[in-house]
């Protein structure tokens, strides 16, 4: 039936991943990229539920945090293309989006439309506050809408979908701090801190492995030039895992993803979410301290976001129903970005995240 043997063994490969459960499979997905991506169990976590909740990551942390190498690895156990985007402060709208570029053949000319690197399955925009506003709201128009127009026709984007926008904390000279309208249409801002000591030791070590073994190991082959169709580099310590037989196939996503809009939510734990959002409107109500902190609060996108998350996170947990944990588990994520501070508040050197712990620590569970 198949040309070798190795199309059977390839074949039967893939077939075992159809067959394994949708969980399984994003757990087994989770630990390949844990062992290559060390000391950041939290920020792979958020990353898969991005994507099983079918939203875009805000992902802030110091260079060299593995921000970038955690959607590779993402990309390679993945059958999904990665485009990278390095925003700088001369950049385009049309170099994410595309544009119309006239070509000429027997004396005939017409406009096609060449697509940009946004039109892939996982998109990471790198240091996104070093682009100007018009070059933000080009890639966030897209997010939102999950279509780009260009020249009035309408071209759809990829239905496996994810954004990842990188910032660094520290460096603001010459950026563009993104606007907090733009900021909410984020399903999650997740921040990357640096990892436990025995981590550091362990990515040391894999780091020395990774660049030991292309002097032994026989050259791979080229990346195809479709991008779900990548191979890995012939130096990477897992590339027994980069066969194309080992990456997950993206109907496992959209498998998970149905099985999560099933995970089931009882109305006190909606209750709750819808508490905790009208706290950060109200803060008034709850504390003195916490009103003299927050100027403004989470939009209906952060009820929105803590409802996808919890589910995604309670699914993630085995769980086909979620608890009042689950939602604190994941409320900074969901909603430090969606949070406007006063001037108090700042002056006082007060964080987001303090402003959040305050407000699970004061709303009850029903």
């Amino acid at each position: 039936m198949y040309g070798t043997d190795l199309d059977a063994i390839l074949s039967v490969a893939l077939i075992g991943f159809y067959l394994m459960p949708p969980l399984d499979s994003i757990l087994d997905l989770k630990k390949r990229i844990g062992q290559s991506v060390l000391g950041q169990e939290k920020m792979i976590e958020r990353m898969l539920i991005g994507l099983l909740a079918n939203g875009n990551l805000l992902v802030e942390g110091l260079p060299g945090l593995a921000k970038t190498r955690a959607i590779k690895k993402l990309s390679k156990y993945l059958d999904a293309g990665l485009s990278r985007i390095q925003f700088t402060p001369d950049l385009l709208p049309s170099d994410i989006t595309g544009s119309e570029v006239y070509y000429t053949a027997d004396g005939k000319g017409e406009f096609r439309f060449q697509q940009g690197p946004i039109f892939n399955n996982l998109v990471l925009a790198d240091e996104i506050n070093r682009a100007p506003a018009k070059v933000q709201a080009a890639l966030l128009e897209a997010m939102e809408e999950r279509q780009v127009t260009v020249a009035g026709k309408t071209h759809k984007l990829p239905d496996l979908f994810l954004v990842m926008a990188t910032q660094n904390p520290i460096e603001q000279e010459g950026t563009y701090p993104l606007p907090e309208a733009q900021l909410d249409r984020f399903l999650m801002h997740v921040l990357v801190e640096y990892p436990e000591e025995q981590s550091e030791r362990d990515i040391m070590l894999l780091v020395r492995g990774e660049e030991s073994e292309p002097a032994s190991a026989t050259p791979a082959p080229e990346k195809s030039a479709s991008p779900p169709k990548q191979s890995a580099a012939p130096g990477d310590v897992d590339s027994r895992d980069s066969k194309e037989s080992d990456r997950v196939p993206q109907s496992i996503i959209f498998d998970a993803r149905k099985e999560i809009h099933n995970v089931k939510m009882a109305s006190a734990v909606e209750q709750y979410i819808v508490a905790l959002i009208e706290a950060t409107r109200y803060p008034e109500r709850y504390d003195k301290e916490l009103r003299k902190w927050i100027q403004i609060g989470a939009s209906p996108r952060g009820t929105i976001g803590l409802d996808k998350c919890s589910r995604a996170y309670a699914w993630l947990q085995g769980r086909d129903f979620v608890r009042p944990d689950d939602v604190q588990a994941i409320a900074h994520d969901v909603l430090r970005h969606r949070l406007l501070l006063s001037y108090d508040a700042q002056a006082e050197g007060i964080k987001a995240d303090q402003a959040v712990d305050k407000i699970v620590k004061l709303v009850a569970v029903a």
